[in-house]
């Protein structure tokens, strides 16, 4: 799994979704619309063509997120479903869906399954339908499935074992204090879920583009998973991407590498000094800096071994043999 430690400025919204629900499709209408779920046969479901909509309203031409065509259960009849993820606040979205649904029924002429997902951060009531009347006439009323993710209670989907729905918790409508519990459930639904590394990878990778822990939260995160008991969740935690993680060995390791070289310089100084009176300054001071890297290094690896570092990662940094650390105890 790749590790991704530069977040960038901008974030394709409808990119990442149409990745996670067209990857997903099948687990993404069994969560969330699980009457639909029944009816649908998933195995004539194809994508079709990118569609390409002009918005009349806005002039804008932008592909549609996600169009599938299949049949249901029993039926020859073919059926389109429409699926448009919403980032951000429009006025009049519902009438957008309007005119994306008369584009394919135009082209098509089958009956379409709409639905919209939004997932901007406000709570907001979305119109679901859009209606056409006047005074004298009601000329049409046209209805769409909708998901407004910041509507959902995060804690009704942990026992789902849903792919989806893991990815999607980071939509949720949580508060900021509930961060910490949200990845750990989070984790731990991705524990459960037998994926391979590709589709892992979009999941976690889905998640933290939408919750991003300091260091302080992923600090009590790991102590609240080591209390938990739970050694698979522990196991497989450790072998998940950590930015803070990753970024304390290396500031570590630098720190362990400079305080190295700088002991080294004082205690080969001062070595070298009084060899150096006896047997010459030159030779003093090479002596001096060998003698003064070699305690240094000892130095060293008694602080990360008194930090609870592990013997072979110490042993890696410092060169050390590791006769050479077991000979510590005997010295003190």
């Amino acid at each position: 799994m790749k590790v991704h430690e530069d977040t960038p400025t901008y974030i394709d919204h409808d990119q990442l979704f149409k990745q996670l629900i067209g990857t997903f499709f099948d687990e993404f209408i069994e969560v969330f619309f699980p009457s639909v779920h029944q009816q649908l046969d998933f195995s004539s479901l194809k994508p079709l063509s990118d569609e390409v909509f002009t918005d009349l309203i806005h002039g804008e031409r932008r592909r549609a997120d996600i169009v599938m065509e299949g049949r249901l259960k029993e039926q020859d009849t073919l059926i389109i479903i429409h699926v448009e993820s919403q980032s951000y606040e429009q006025k009049n979205f519902h009438e957008r869906m309007y005119h994306y649904f008369s584009i394919l029924y135009n082209r098509y002429r089958k009956p379409i399954i709409p639905i919209a997902v939004f997932s901007y951060d406000k709570v907001r009531d979305e119109q679901d339908y859009f209606e056409l009347t006047f005074p004298f006439l009601h000329v049409l009323t046209f209805h769409f499935f909708k998901i407004e993710l910041k509507k959902q209670d995060w804690r009704s989907f942990l026992r789902s074992n849903n792919p989806v729905a893991a990815a999607l918790l980071s939509k949720m409508g949580y508060k900021n204090s509930e961060k910490v519990q949200v990845k750990k459930e989070f984790l731990r639904m991705l524990a459960k879920l037998e994926l391979d590394a590709a589709k892992m990878e979009l999941i976690y990778g889905f998640f933290e583009t939408y919750v991003k822990l300091n260091q302080i939260e992923e600090e009590k995160l790991m102590e609240s998973i080591q209390n938990s008991n739970d050694e698979s969740l522990e196991e497989f935690v450790k072998k998940l991407p950590n930015s803070w993680r990753d970024k304390g060995l290396r500031e570590g390791r630098e720190k362990g590498l400079a305080e190295g070289r700088e002991i080294g310089k004082q205690i080969g100084k001062q070595i070298g000094q009084q060899i150096g009176k006896e047997i010459g300054k030159e030779i003093g001071k090479e002596i001096g800096r060998e003698e003064g890297e070699k305690i240094a290094k000892k130095e060293i690896a008694k602080k990360m071994l008194s930090k609870g570092m592990q013997p072979e990662y110490v042993m890696e940094i410092t060169g050390l043999t590791k006769e050479e650390l077991e000979n510590f105890g005997s010295e003190s």
